[in-house]
């Protein structure tokens, strides 16, 4: 294979790493991230701590996931279908992830998480 011919790279994904001082200040407000519009509180309230930093954007992509979602399931008989399960896989990880918060760990969400990453915030 030549220069040109080459396959595209894969960008690494690297999970953050923390200090475990901003975790425990800070684990209860990075909760928030995952309900609903809340994401706002540690965006903006927390700005030098980056474990509220990071739930905060992830807690961004959940929430246009949901509202994405909220679109999806107004289109009559398939939306409604993908829309149910989908508000159910959304409770889901919203717990998981709230549980993950509080326990100090940050824990990105499948297919979406990926996307915090993107966000320069």
């Amino acid at each position: 294979m030549n220069d040109q011919q080459q396959a595209p790279k894969m960008e690494a994904h690297v999970m953050p790493s923390f200090d475990k001082k901003d975790i425990e200040e800070n684990k209860v407000l990075a909760c928030l991230s995952y309900i609903g519009i809340l994401f706002l509180i540690p965006l903006l309230a927390k700005k030098d701590s980056k474990f509220c930093q990071e739930h905060a954007k992830q807690g961004i992509v959940f929430f246009i996931a949901g509202l994405i979602l909220g679109v999806i399931s107004m289109i009559p008989l398939l939306g409604w279908l993908v829309g149910f399960f989908g508000w159910i896989a959304m409770l889901i990880l919203g717990l998981v992830a709230v549980i993950k918060t509080l326990q100090g760990q940050f824990w990105e969400i499948p297919l979406i998480g990926a996307y915090r990453s993107k966000l320069n915030i």
